[in-house]
């Protein structure tokens, strides 16, 4: 039987927290090699582990997965998660990457020098209020189904799920008109495997601090 996923990546969110997401959600254990070090880095460098020579990776049935899309695409095949046919894979593709665009957004937010993140956070409110929750809960009002997709969950939802909740990290007045989302949001949560690494003491990391934007700077030299 092969062993469980191990995840290669710093102890924060980053681009790993949306591969957690989704294992977790389908119901996937996994281990976590955290990086402390610049050096613990480059010994994967230079052992062959990161073809593009940077992390996320994901060890998983016999491979050494990098990019996050590729490992994201690999775990929501594996499981049921990626649609019935091309055309419900492209409709999670497209909302996939809408997600992605707001997602990124605020995860580069902690980088955004000080007398900018004013500005920034302002682009992020109106992006969040303006184009991206107003096209998903169109989605969902459009056929008035549970999910974004064939009525059956996908990483889309799950995706977007977690977005929510960095949106209410944020401001929690901007999911305010936008009943349906707050619905999945509130569906997804209560889903058995997403409730239970929701809770306290799960894989599930909380909002980065200074301590882990420096931890950061050390480990990948920016």
């Amino acid at each position: 039987m092969a062993g469980k996923p191990k995840l290669h990546y710093f102890d924060a969110r980053g681009r790993m927290e949306a591969i957690r997401w989704l294992l977790a959600a389908a119901g996937v254990e996994f281990e976590e090699k955290l990086l402390e070090s610049s050096e613990d880095l480059d010994k994967l460098r230079h052992d062959g582990s990161l073809v593009f020579q940077q992390v996320p990776m994901v060890e998983i049935d016999g491979m050494k997965l990098v990019q996050t899309r590729a490992i994201l695409n690999y775990i929501a095949t594996k499981y049921d998660l990626y649609g019935k046919d091309m055309k419900e894979r492209a409709l999670i593709d497209m909302y996939t990457e809408g997600v992605a665009d707001l997602s990124e957004m605020i995860l580069l937010l902690p980088l955004c020098p000080p007398d900018q993140k004013n500005v920034k956070l302002t682009l992020i409110r109106e992006r969040t209020t303006n184009r991206y929750l107003p096209a998903f809960e169109k989605v969902l009002k459009s056929h008035g189904q549970d999910y974004l997709v064939g009525n059956k969950l996908s990483k889309a939802d799950i995706h977007l799920v977690e977005l929510l909740y960095y949106v209410e990290e944020l401001d929690s007045s901007l999911l305010a008109n936008f009943p349906l989302l707050k619905g999945l949001k509130t569906r997804v949560s209560n889903l058995p495997a997403v409730k239970k690494f929701l809770q306290p003491g799960s894989q599930r990391k909380p909002p980065g601090t200074e301590k882990t934007l420096e931890q950061a700077r050390r480990i990948f030299k920016f």
